[in-house]
């Protein structure tokens, strides 16, 4: 092979495996939120105290965290047919996230939960459907991130 042939053909491998390096990163920022240790805790109330629900999830966005949505429900409810969706996140309440490394925060939902609250709740096992919004307006909806039991 000529030195010319062989000087264009070691660019050309150049310039494609650049445009496939440019490529992977552009679609690596398009990446959804990823949701991971998501958990719940529930603690019943007492007479003496109210009791509370706490979730927690790490979130990673490469763009960053825009918004944390957080919806408990009940297993025998109308959402274990048809599992909550992104409209039905809309009216959820936020959960407070703050930085805890590179692209990632940590997010927090808590809510007190007196006797009458459950009192009014059904028995029995309860989910967390999360919906995680990046700065880039992806998002990621897991409509059971987590549960917990209430008794």
């Amino acid at each position: 092979m000529s030195p010319r042939v062989t000087l264009s053909v070691a660019a050309g491998a150049l310039v494609l495996a650049a445009g496939a390096g440019a490529f992977a990163l552009a679609y690596a920022d398009e990446q959804p939120p990823a949701l991971s240790d998501s958990a719940a805790r529930y603690t019943a109330p007492r007479a003496d105290r109210d009791g509370s629900l706490t979730f927690t999830t790490d979130v990673t966005a490469s763009s960053g965290v825009k918004s944390v949505k957080v919806l408990a429900w009940p297993e025998n409810s109308s959402l274990a047919e048809q599992k909550p969706t992104a409209k039905d996140m809309a009216a959820a309440e936020s959960a407070t996230c703050e930085p805890s490394g590179h692209d990632t925060a940590r997010c927090t939902y808590t809510v007190p939960v007196t006797a009458t609250d459950a009192d009014a709740s059904p028995g029995g096992p309860w989910h967390i459907a999360v919906l995680a919004t990046a700065d880039d307006g992806s998002s990621t909806l897991d409509p059971e991130a987590a549960g917990f039991t209430v008794e």
